[in-house]
């Protein structure tokens, strides 16, 4: 696997590294898989963050960075799911050299908040509250035990994100992502990954097709999933999550066999 990129995984809200347990074994069988806990969630430690929404993002992504200068990666693909997408994204803006490729799955705090995207938001939230999220893996209930753990500690990260979101919107950030993917090198490819019957809007990964007309976006529906799409439909993510990795491999070989040669 030395010539393979490694993925970093990055969780969403409340979670935690190991809810991606349905998905590890398929994508080490081609990379390197890195996960952690973000600063103030699961096992991490409690930090204080700023009551400035700008802030507590920058605190955010300086404790990626740090986290990576710790492991010493150097190249990689960036993962994240839901607010880990927009920490993913964050990140990648600031520093594209380490990114190779931005895969953003279920992206929350991406769109301008409207009227209409309000009320199309309301329409999801209803469908998607009349659906069961189980994931499934374990027999007893290790699972419970695990969210019980990661839960039941002192707010942290819970509290910088109620400073990052709109008071009075769950899907909306002070400081929406989307308009500043034009601020992301134009070098980084972006796939972005959406469950069918989620409440994210994906029409997120169409407009940022248009932003980044000149550069690679891909968009990705899986059918009969909803915001935990790792887990819901966890074969089929694996498959496609797979497949881009490769994709990123393969767009990675092509740059250096052309640095060769300029040579």
């Amino acid at each position: 696997m030395s010539d393979t990129l490694p993925i970093v995984m990055i969780h969403g809200f409340g979670a935690a590294g190991a809810v991606f347990f349905l998905n590890f074994d398929a994508i080490a069988e081609h990379r390197a898989v890195y996960a952690f806990d973000i600063l103030g969630f699961g096992r991490s430690s409690r930090h204080e963050f700023s009551t400035k929404p700008d802030v507590a993002e920058e605190e955010f992504v300086e404790s990626i960075e740090e986290w990576r200068k710790g492991v010493e990666l150097e190249k990689f693909i960036l993962m994240g799911t839901s607010f880990g997408a927009f920490l993913a994204a964050s990140y990648a803006i600031k520093h594209p050299n380490r990114v190779k490729h931005l895969i953003l799955v279920e992206s929350w705090g991406f769109p301008e908040r409207t009227e209409r995207a309000a009320e199309t938001l309301r329409a999801r939230l209803v469908r998607w509250v009349r659906q069961a999220f189980s994931a499934t893996g374990f027999e007893d209930n290790a699972l419970v035990d695990y969210n019980y753990h990661r839960l039941a500690q002192p707010p942290s990260a819970e509290t910088a994100f109620s400073t990052i979101r709109q008071n009075d919107g769950l899907e909306w950030a002070q400081n929406p992502m989307l308009p500043r993917l034009t601020r992301l090198h134009p070098d980084v490819p972006i796939t972005f990954i959406y469950g069918a019957d989620s409440w994210i809007d994906s029409r997120t990964g169409e407009l940022a097709a248009t932003l980044r007309k000149d550069s690679y976006v891909d968009i990705i529906y899986i059918q009969n999933a909803g915001h935990q799409i790792f887990a819901e439909r966890h074969e089929e993510f694996n498959r496609e999550l797979v497949r881009v990795c490769d994709h990123a491999d393969r767009a990675r070989e092509h740059v250096c066999d052309n640095a060769d040669r300029a040579q």
